[in-house]
């Protein structure tokens, strides 16, 4: 990066990877209450493919950034801003609009409630993957799910970042975990992880096989970010009284709600993103607590599967859309 400019990645219309560019931009001073970020690494999130392809929950603007997760060092503070200093490593809290303030690039500016430090145990490889997934699977777990040691809990895609958070801090609060991957070619690697049952739900029926590993009783807490038709089925593993939580749109097809399993189990189907929990500073405070602190004692630890170079970002991003990755993807800067 020099003293004036910066690469950054953008685009200019949904598409595929293709779309996206790497473009020289002017640095600017950050705003009042900003922060700006000389950037180590960046991670991928599945919301920034949907962002790309016109598919998510916000719309952008072209010309368009994109990104939540970076790790980097502080290089210049926005007027009010005093409580980091110049020189500090942080990285960021995905509580931002990502067309507005995207992290991918050489440099970010973001506002100094949406960066907290991380451990220096952690290279910034591990610094860009740890709020973004981690602050998901506390909500989900602990705040929407009040998660009891002893309870059973069901993890789809359980093979994505955040599905591997999940399953790490459940295992810490003594619940038992049930996996779900679509093959065989991560079954082994989730119970490495953590997990006590893995279904691959290409050579297993779901609701028979949650079924089996619950003597009949089905699940308490299910987590799932892909909906669509597989809710119906979830509704079916689930036990009375359960709680399902959405918090993802993975397949594209509509999502049917299971009005008479609901019903009659008394079900609760709600949906979740970050944003309830890293916008209200008194929950980002208990997590961001709750995550360093399970980081030091090595209950949590990040899991990297591949990095790539910032001139790879569109190889990045197909290999995400390929579902092969186990973990978080990294692009380094």
């Amino acid at each position: 990066m020099s003293a004036q400019t910066a690469k950054v990645v953008r685009f200019y219309q949904t598409g595929d990877a293709s779309v996206l560019k790497l473009e020289e931009q002017v640095l600017t001073k950050p705003g009042p209450g900003e922060v700006r970020i000389k950037v180590d690494a960046f991670g991928l999130n599945r919301a920034e493919i949907m962002f790309r392809e016109g598919q998510y929950l916000e719309a952008p603007e072209f010309p368009s950034k994109l990104g939540y997760e970076a790790s980097g060092v502080i290089d210049a503070l926005g007027e009010g801003v005093d409580t980091f200093v110049v020189g500090e490593r942080v990285s960021s809290v995905p509580a931002f609009f990502m067309g507005k303030y995207g992290v991918y690039g050489e440099s970010a500016t973001l506002p100094a409630t949406a960066v907290a430090r991380y451990s220096d145990s952690l290279s910034p490889i591990e610094g860009t993957a740890i709020w973004m997934p981690y602050i998901t699977a506390y909500g989900l777990l602990l705040e929407v799910g009040n998660l009891t040691r002893g309870q059973a809990v069901l993890i789809t895609a359980a093979s994505s970042s955040v599905g591997i958070a999940a399953i790490q801090i459940a295992k810490a609060a003594g619940a038992t975990v049930i996996a779900t991957t679509r093959g065989t070619d991560k079954v082994e690697s989730l119970y490495e992880i953590g997990a006590e049952h893995v279904i691959a739900t290409t050579e297993q029926e779901l609701v028979d096989a949650v079924m089996e590993l619950t003597d009949g009783k089905g699940v308490n807490l299910i987590l799932d970010p892909i909906g669509g038709p597989i809710l119906t089925e979830l509704a079916g593993a689930a036990a009375p009284l359960a709680t399902i939580v959405e918090y993802g749109a993975l397949d594209k097809e509509p999502t049917p709600f299971p009005l008479f399993v609901a019903l009659g189990k008394g079900l609760t189907i709600r949906g979740y993103t970050i944003f309830e929990t890293s916008t209200d500073p008194k929950r980002l405070a208990q997590a961001t607590d709750f995550i360093n602190a399970s980081l030091e004692t090595g209950a949590i630890k990040p899991l990297i599967d591949r990095v790539f170079t910032l001139s790879e970002i569109r190889k990045a991003h197909e290999y995400m859309a390929s579902n092969q990755q186990m973990g978080k993807i990294v692009v380094t800067v």
